[in-house]
């Protein structure tokens, strides 16, 4: 079998120019390889990393999950955390038909757009800064920033992404109920669409975080734990937490993703998985 050195130089073969790729467990960075410390978007994955901040604000009372937000003239009173889990019925940009709430899950940038919003009037400070002051800064995501909409206007490296990840598998800065709110499935048994893979039968999500579930065909491939959550991002990047096993992975890489994503990224996460669960004992590296 191989190791997972060798697994994660496969990245080597992709048709990119840049690329980085990293494995951690709870407690520290196993593995990783590339160019783990160059700075790339992040593309959608901003959106866990905003969830995460918003959540915060939860935490601190600044506001609630279950207060209606959301823009004039949708259909009926929608929450925030309808719109952490892509269940408000908002479309994906601004300019798209307003559905009811619950129905699907549609995938939406408008609402974290209207979340930032929010967040940013309840502490008195910029979401950009919000998210530096509480998630960032204190998980030395140094190299991390939010320049923009917070669905999808961060950039960093990949040695960042995988503080967060340490952060996901053993929880510092939120608590233990809001943590499994955000990484377990929220509004069970809606259909909706995963960009780039079709339509799914249920679509589940969390908070910010999009959980795998039975969902085939699925980016993380077919190896990982059903409770399995993170997100892709059309910048050709992903992250995934296999909170079972104990480990994560994240890549960037500098080109959007496409077929080449769909193609390449399935079976390389089900090679890490093994090779992974070889390499690391129990989830500690």
């Amino acid at each position: 079998m191989p190791s997972l050195d060798e697994v994660l130089a496969e990245v080597d073969d992709w048709p990119v120019d840049t690329v980085g790729v990293g494995v951690s467990a709870a407690d520290a960075t196993s593995t990783t390889h590339g160019a783990t410390d160059t700075v790339l978007p992040f593309a959608s994955l901003t959106k866990p990393l905003s969830a995460y901040a918003v959540l915060i604000a939860v935490q601190d009372a600044a506001i609630h999950l279950d207060e209606p937000t959301g823009p004039e003239g949708a259909h009926e009173e929608i929450t925030v955390r309808e719109l952490l889990a892509h269940a408000s019925g908002l479309p994906l940009e601004t300019d798209g038909l307003v559905g009811a709430p619950r129905r699907r899950r549609i995938y939406s940038n408008w609402g974290y757009d209207l979340l930032g919003d929010l967040v940013a009037q309840r502490v008195g400070t910029s979401f950009a800064d919000h998210l530096r002051f509480e998630v960032l800064g204190p998980l030395g995501m140094n190299r991390t920033v939010l320049e923009g909409s917070p669905a999808h206007a961060a950039r960093g490296t990949v040695t960042d992404l995988l503080a967060f990840a340490r952060e996901l598998l053993a929880p510092q800065l939120l608590d233990e109920a809001l943590h499994e709110a955000a990484t377990t499935v929220a509004f069970p048994d809606l259909d909706g669409v995963v960009p780039g893979f079709g339509r799914q039968y249920p679509c589940d999500w969390g908070l910010g975080f999009e959980v795998k579930s039975d969902k085939d065909p699925h980016w993380t491939g077919s190896e990982l734990d059903a409770r399995t959550y993170g997100h892709f991002g059309r910048s050709g990047s992903f992250f995934w937490v296999d909170p079972t096993r104990g480990i994560a992975c994240a890549e960037l890489a500098d080109r959007d993703f496409d077929q080449w994503s769909k193609d390449l990224w399935p079976g390389f996460n089900d090679r890490v998985v093994e090779a992974a669960s070889g390499d690391l004992d129990g989830g500690a590296a």
